[in-house]
């Protein structure tokens, strides 16, 4: 009898966390890291599959996630050209934080990831669009790096961190991905 009043429970707490209406969630991604780029996504992407609105707000590091891999952008200084060369063009040229081993170890968890039937960081960005999730670039990290509007993939949003502290203030669930 007691088994069926705490079954029920349960099912009554698992309703609420479902049914709780407005609830949002919010990622900074700072990093360029793909395991950590992955583990953002696959949060974000889950709590968009369980109707929280999620806002991903990318500043530093994290914008090389957005880039197109073969944006030509002209008007830009020698040093914000270098930084553009030296700093990844999108999800594919990500490394591992760890063991990453001059790109072995990278390769070998795409592998595995593929062998695993395990979606890719490309196919949960486009999974993220699809599920409405907000991709927001902060400005002034674009700016210091030099990367230009156009150099990002289509649906970004561009503010500044006044925007992610007021996503982040109105989020359930705020975390930050370094």
């Amino acid at each position: 009898m007691n088994e069926k009043i705490d079954e029920n429970a349960q099912q009554e707490n698992d309703l609420d966390i479902v049914e709780e209406e407005n609830e949002r969630m919010t990622l900074l991604v700072f990093s360029s890291d793909l395991d950590k780029v992955l583990g953002a996504f696959v949060v974000a992407t889950g709590a968009a599959l369980m109707d929280i609105e999620v806002t991903m707000f990318f500043a530093f590091w994290g914008l090389t996630v957005l880039r197109k891999k073969k944006a030509k952008v002209k008007g830009k200084s020698f040093v914000h050209r270098m930084m553009g060369r030296m700093l990844p063009k999108g999800p594919d040229e990500l490394k591992l934080s760890n063991m990453n081993m001059m790109g072995m170890g990278t390769r070998m968890m795409k592998g595995i990831m593929k062998k695993q039937k395990i979606m890719d960081l490309p196919s949960l960005i486009n999974l993220a669009k699809d599920l409405d999730i907000k991709f927001v670039a902060c400005e002034m990290s674009m700016n210091v790096m030099g990367l230009k509007k156009e150099e990002l993939i289509d649906g970004v949003q561009l503010a500044g961190v006044a925007t992610a502290m007021a996503k982040a203030s109105e989020s359930k669930t705020t975390l930050f991905i370094s």
